[in-house]
């Protein structure tokens, strides 16, 4: 194997060497060994190559079957056509070219010629390259040939393989994906006498992404526009490699408007321009933002959108209270229920609008500071209650639907927007009512008659009982104090019996106006619940809607009648016999 150049011949002392006896450089040896330098460099290529030497040829033509060339030998060599061929079946060597060699003493000889392989003088000087490449730690360029158990062969002069976990700084679930790729790589490890190499993609990827990585970060600062390629998605941002480090641009960082998720903005290899919000150095953390590169919508929002307006946008959300509905990017604005109908009776937003709808609102509020703005769909109709007066007047009877109950009352609506009260006091002239679920019932189609309204205050009094008279009222009229009424007893009391003198209508007969019935034992009730009595009215108060009963008086008053009659026919008597007696004596004294 010939010398590399700068390296000391076989057999030859090195022309720098010191003499053994003083020491010093023997000058007149060098000379000496310089000469015989020049002798073999002039005479050299007559001598045959060693085994395992590389060689350079000069292609003079071709055969069929093999390559012609010319290695300065007395006889020219023969290279197999199929150690060059190439995998479309073309020959890449013509003729002149140059060609590396090595004789191939295995090979039967031919007359005249000495067989070559350029396959083994490559495979030699692969071998030399990928050693000197692995104690530099240099990258190569190799061809992914195939993908194989755990990793991938490939082609870097000699066959190599790349385990899986050195493909990439992630994983990749494709590895048929990198097939035919010329591709950088470093030689981890290699051990020609075995024949073993095995190459790392990543550690190319890593030291190219460091030095991006450096390079980024120096250029880097708060405020910055920089462009990057969109990596990964995620539920609340898109990361964005920068260039050997990564940023994230968080959703509510996209744009002005409402995105639920990244993907509805950027996709996975797309590029984005962003500005730098915030930069960590020491941690190496970079927040990004693109709506950022644009003017904040809101800062001129009360130009573009004065109270009273008339607006066109699309619903972007229902909720329980209310819509939410996009006027333009980033700019929302929200309909309360309240403002959604003149009607008190919807439930639910659901029933007026649904997401992806476009409807027409009116500007009522804008609060730029706090970047909200309220609108209305009901002020796009007429308010009925500024001309409820002009449809109701008091003691007007009017018809609704029953639409909610309360405690005190139940709402009755009369129409679309406007609800009346029926308090309980009004349900009822007899019967006290605790609850309206007693006298009505919610959907119930009922009348009542208007007893008050107060347009500006949108309060409207209505009262079921005045659809009929007054029992109280036509009984005081019909009655007076010292008349005789018959009355039922519905219920007794520590104090006395409650009578029922008319439909409704219950008077007070208290214990003592009821005389001890004779033959009654003491444990036996005045009066007997259910039966009907005759009692006297001793008592009457209209306001307090009051009334006094007494059978003692109506016993009393009998008692004094027969005493009245009773006298009445005694003196009648008394009259009679005087004038008898005096007749007689008259008669007698003749």
């Amino acid at each position: 194997m010939s010398a590399r150049p700068g390296e000391p011949r076989p057999g030859i002392p090195d022309s720098g060497a010191a003499s053994p006896e003083t020491g010093e450089p023997d000058f007149d040896q060098a000379a000496a060994d310089l000469e015989y330098e020049h002798l073999l460099e002039d005479f050299g290529h007559l001598a045959p190559p060693a085994e395992g030497e590389v060689i350079e040829g000069r292609v003079l033509g071709r055969t069929d079957n093999e390559l012609i060339v010319d290695v300065g030998l007395k006889s020219e060599g023969l290279v197999p056509l199929s150690e060059v061929q190439q995998a479309d079946g073309s020959i890449p060597f013509r003729r002149g070219d140059t060609i590396e060699v090595m004789v191939d003493r295995h090979r039967p000889a031919v007359e005249g010629f000495v067989h070559l392989s350029h396959e083994r003088a490559a495979r030699l000087r692969a071998w030399s390259n990928l050693e000197d490449a692995f104690n530099q730690n240099l990258l190569i360029s190799g061809r992914v040939t195939s993908r194989t158990k755990g990793g991938l062969n490939v082609d870097v002069g000699v066959l190599a393989f790349m385990p899986a976990s050195h493909i990439d700084v992630r994983p990749v679930h494709n590895l048929d994906s990198l097939v035919g790729q010329d591709i950088p790589v470093r030689i981890v490890k290699i051990n020609r006498r075995r024949g073993n190499v095995v190459v790392s993609r990543k550690a190319a990827v890593e030291e190219e992404i460091l030095s991006r990585k450096s390079q980024v970060l120096e250029s880097l600062s708060e405020g910055a526009i920089v462009t990057g390629v969109v990596k990964n998605l995620t539920d609340y941002g898109a990361f964005v490699d920068l260039g050997g480090i990564d940023g994230l641009l968080h959703v509510s960082d996209i744009s002005y408007g409402r995105v639920g998720h990244p993907s509805e903005v950027v996709s996975v290899g797309d590029e984005v321009t962003a500005k730098v919000l915030k930069f960590d150095r020491n941690r190496e953390r970079i927040s990004l933002g693109i709506r950022q590169m644009t003017p904040d919508p809101w800062e001129s929002v009360e130009q573009r959108y004065p109270s009273g307006a008339h607006v066109i946008g699309r619903v972007v959300s229902v909720t329980d209270y209310g819509a939410f509905v996009e006027l333009e990017a980033g700019v929302e604005g929200l309909i309360h229920i309240s403002e959604m109908t003149w009607s008190r009776r919807m439930k639910h937003p659901a029933k007026v609008v649904k997401v992806g709808d476009s409807v027409e609102t009116v500007v009522l509020d804008v609060k730029r500071s706090d970047k909200r703005i309220s609108l209305g769909i009901k002020q796009l109709e007429d308010d009925p209650w500024t001309t409820a007066a002009d449809r109701y007047s008091i003691g007007s009877v009017v018809e609704g639907r029953v639409r909610k109950l309360t405690d005190f009352g139940a709402f009755i609506e009369i129409e679309e927007g406007i609800d009346g009260l029926v308090h309980v006091g009004d349900m009822s002239w007899t019967k006290k009512v605790k609850h309206p679920s007693e006298f009505v019932k919610k959907g119930q189609t009922i009348q009542a008659v208007v007893l008050q309204l107060d347009a500006p205050h949108r309060r409207l009094l209505l009262g079921i009982k005045q659809l009929q008279p007054d029992a109280w009222e036509t009984f005081f009229r019909s009655h007076q104090i010292g008349g005789i009424v018959q009355g039922r007893v519905v219920r007794a009391a520590a104090f006395g019996f409650f009578v029922e003198v008319a439909a409704g209508v219950e008077a007070l007969c208290h214990s003592t106006e009821i005389p001890n019935m004779p033959g009654k034992r003491k444990d036996e009730p005045l009066l007997i619940t259910g039966n009907e009595y005759e009692f006297k009215i001793i008592k009457m108060s209209e306001a307090e809607k009051r009334i006094g009963l007494s059978i003692r008086s109506l016993t009393d008053d009998e008692e004094k009648s027969r005493l009245e009659d009773y006298q009445r026919h005694a003196a009648a008597a008394t009259s009679t016999i005087e004038e008898a007696f005096y007749s007689k004596g008259k008669t007698g004294g003749r």
